[in-house]
């Protein structure tokens, strides 16, 4: 098997697809995360210990996890409706304050009472990262938070365009649980993308699209992808994991696209500048899903979504990407029917 680079996609098609996304109906269910940023100076260590003693000038919340995912749908103009669960706690009412900010829709947050809301805590000073906190339990949910959960996603699925599973393996996603999922989304014929850390691999089967890293596919075979020597182990694997398409990403080397039907696409990074590359992941995730639901083809998903990551990562910290800005970093590549500009910057 060869793989073979993926066909631009033309100008008007990208019209037309970025049109047809505004307004579809996005399902993510997963891991939800309240990230916290404490910014300040430190000059002294601690008389306590050698630690630093840093003093905080300013705080900053902003939505991680599944809910980055739906702030990046809901940027490029589809309806993002965002299914996890939250704790009884200041930061679930934290939470729910930066989704209001953000004018998404916290009605399908499950509120479990003796869990903790994830949040990771930054302590930044001098521009530089000093300690991370995590408070969390990353146990699988009890059995009735389980079914709370199933039900408001069954109902969110009646009007749903495509469904995101997001696992962090922080506990809300389990096998029977994604098995319910997937059974729900195939029944209504509903496009699922899957973004996996490395725990319930072999739990997707059924999938549209599963989209791990290549450290995370490596970590689930047991053996490492070598793409240049061997580039029917991507076609092995995916029929291993029983998806229909497995999109794995490769950092600055782009992605490559396993479809359904044997072919395999070398995706090319299109980033004009790397700043930051955090978050890059949910914007391929969500630009992905939302061209699916937009009726677009797995190609033509992929090229799009790679592009969205292209641009994320010239931002600085986890950011959104909005359609025009997609449509400027096409025009620097390719004409409008997909032909390469000589001098074009990758």
């Amino acid at each position: 098997m060869t793989t073979t680079p993926i066909t631009p996609v033309a100008r008007d098609r990208i019209e037309r697809l970025l049109a047809a996304m505004r307004g579809r109906r996005v399902a993510i269910v997963g891991d939800i995360m309240l990230d916290r940023y404490l910014i300040g100076d430190t000059d002294r260590l601690s008389p306590e210990a050698p630690v630093p003693v840093v003093s905080v000038r300013s705080s900053r919340s902003t939505l991680g996890g599944a809910a980055n995912v739906a702030a990046n749908v809901a940027a490029l103009g589809g309806a993002a409706l965002l299914a996890g669960v939250l704790g009884d706690d200041a930061h679930g009412a934290l939470f729910r304050t930066e989704m209001a900010a953000k004018e998404l829709d916290d009605r399908y947050l499950v509120t479990v009472a003796d869990r903790p809301t994830t949040t990771k805590t930054r302590v930044i000073a001098r521009g530089q990262q000093v300690v991370r906190i995590d408070e969390e339990r990353d146990l699988p949910l009890e059995s009735n938070d389980v079914a709370r959960l199933a039900v408001v996603v069954d109902a969110i699925l009646a009007s749903a365009d495509a469904l995101v599973l997001e696992d962090y393996n922080k506990g809300t996603l389990g096998p029977a649980l994604i098995r319910e999922l997937i059974a729900m989304a195939r029944r209504r014929a509903i496009p699922i993308v899957v973004d996996p850390k490395y725990h319930h691999f072999f739990d997707y089967a059924g999938a549209t699209v599963f989209k791990p890293n290549r450290r995370e596919l490596e970590a689930a075979l047991g053996a490492a992808v070598d793409l240049g020597r061997e580039p029917a182990a991507m076609s092995r694997a995916r029929e291993r994991l029983s998806v229909d398409n497995l999109l794995v990403t490769l950092g600055a080397d782009g992605m490559v696209l396993v479809t359904m039907d044997g072919q395999q696409w070398r995706v090319t990074s299109r980033a004009r500048e790397v700043f930051d590359v955090s978050g890059a992941g949910d914007t391929v995730t969500a630009w992905a899903a939302t061209a699916l639901a937009a009726g677009g083809s797995v190609r033509e998903a992929a090229f799009l979504a790679n592009y969205a990551a292209g641009v994320e990562v010239g931002k600085a910290g986890v950011a959104t990407v909005l359609p025009g800005e997609v449509l400027t970093a096409y025009d620097e590549q390719y004409d409008a029917i997909g032909r390469w500009r000589r001098g074009g910057a990758l």
